[in-house]
């Protein structure tokens, strides 16, 4: 019987450029979809926020102080608006058609709206966290392990140097220069928070420098930049993506952490941090007062570093291994 040799040296596979590969792997993580439209949902509506809020976050109604969540005339239990059997909203003569989907804190603000800017604030330090990690980090690396020999060895002392420091004593050095608030958060993001990027960016770099592509670059004449931009950031892209998204759950932790001991962001200033320590101090009566606060904190964490997982076993299919 004749053999087609042409059939069998047809590829069966379809052809994929690494990123499709890489899309194509991450897809079939299911835990890691989930995660990212998780994100996507709550990043939205912590965005929305800031035009369609269900009410002003600081909005003070001292008669609804502890009011219980109530989902309008919906009877489900623990979001009817009663607690002990009784109806705390007609109790505070809250007007009928006024709901509070998430109860209301020891001041009568709607605790709804104070989470979605608690989650706003998170987010937008994780994206500032995201921001130096991709430059001064990656560049950082770049430069390091591109030079090697006496520029890398005194730039490395100066990450140790860094890295020595702890989070929290250069936050509070920068409480004695600026007022608490954002921005003493966000210099000591800036000043700390790409280490881990620039080390691995340097290792990856030491690594690559010495391989054929790169040489081939380096005697056709190419400079540093274009090999840089060209070779070497390319090849670094999965390395960068999925350590920024290991960044992100950092950075949010970082500033829930600092506003519950009291040295993030000031009053009346809602973030997840503030809301976790109001939350915990009426724990025993209130408990819906921390449990939707921690809620939304597990489900960030959570969310980015499977999602971080699942960029990993895309990116690299012998890390899942």
């Amino acid at each position: 019987m004749p053999v087609n040799t042409q059939a069998q040296e047809q590829i069966a596979a379809p052809s994929l450029t690494f990123s499709q590969d890489a899309r194509s792997r991450l897809k079939q993580n299911k835990l890691a979809l989930v995660s990212f439209w998780l994100l996507v949902f709550i990043g939205s509506a912590a965005l929305l926020s800031l035009w369609f809020s269900p009410a002003n976050p600081n909005t003070q109604h001292l008669a609804y102080t502890h009011l219980p969540p109530k989902w309008g005339n919906l009877n489900v239990p623990f979001f009817n608006g009663y607690r002990d059997g009784v109806d705390l909203y007609a109790r505070s003569g809250v007007p009928r058609g006024t709901y509070f989907f998430l109860g209301t804190d020891y001041l009568g603000r709607d605790l709804l709206a104070r989470i979605l800017v608690g989650t706003r604030v998170s987010l937008f330090i994780a994206l500032l966290a995201t921001f130096f990690d991709l430059t001064i980090g990656v560049f950082y690396g770049l430069i390091a392990g591109w030079r090697g020999g006496r520029t890398d060895t005194i730039m490395q002392r100066l990450i140790e140097i860094i890295s020595s420091v702890p989070n929290l004593i250069v936050v509070i050095l920068m409480l004695l220069v600026f007022k608490p608030g954002l921005t003493s958060i966000i210099l000591a993001i800036a000043m700390t928070g790409w280490v881990t990027m620039a080390r691995l960016v340097r290792a990856e770099t030491l690594q690559l420098k010495n391989q054929e592509f790169i040489l081939a670059a380096r005697t056709l004449g190419e400079t540093s930049r274009r090999i840089a931009v060209k070779h070497l950031l390319p090849n670094l892209s999965s390395t960068i993506i999925i350590q920024t998204m290991f960044t992100i759950p950092s950075a949010i932790f970082f500033e829930a952490f600092l506003s519950y001991i009291g040295i993030g962001l000031p009053a009346p200033t809602a973030s997840l941090g503030t809301l976790l320590a109001d939350g915990q101090k009426v724990l025993q009566l209130y408990p819906s007062e921390l449990v939707f606060p921690a809620i939304i904190i597990v489900v960030l964490m959570l969310a980015f570093n499977l999602l971080a997982d699942g960029l990993r076993d895309a990116f690299d299919p012998r890390s899942s291994r």
